[in-house]
C-alpha cells in the first residue's frame, strides 16, 4: 500500500486502533505490519489465516469495511494484495 505522505500518520493511526481486533479476528493467528526500507510511504500487511473461507469472513465482516472505508482514501496509487500457500518453512 502506497500512502501520501501526509496522510502516513492517519493511516497508522487507523491501524493502531484495529490492529488488535484483525489479529483477534476469527482464523486470523498472525498479522504484521511492514514498512518498506526505500520508500517510508509503502507499507505491506501480512497476515496468516486459517483458511481461505476465515479470510473471506473477515472481508465481509464490518470490521473489515470499517478499516477499508478509511484506509482507500489515504492512497496515492492503487493498493495491491496476494493470497498464497506456502510451499515449505525451514526452522
Amino acid at each position: 500500500m502506497s500512502f501520501d505522505t501526509a496522510k502516513i500518520d492517519l493511516f497508522l493511526e487507523n491501524f493502531n486502533k484495529n490492529k488488535n481486533k484483525i489479529r483477534n479476528f476469527e482464523g486470523c493467528h498472525h498479522l504484521e505490519l511492514l514498512r518498506d526500507k526505500n520508500n517510508p510511504a509503502i507499507f505491506f500487511t501480512y497476515s496468516y489465516w486459517e483458511s481461505e473461507a476465515h479470510l473471506e469472513a473477515y472481508k465481509n465482516s464490518e470490521l473489515f469495511k470499517t478499516v477499508w472505508e478509511k484506509t482507500k482514501t489515504l492512497f496515492n496509487n492503487k493498493p495491491e494484495a496476494w493470497s498464497v500457500d506456502t510451499i515449505e518453512i525451514l526452522p
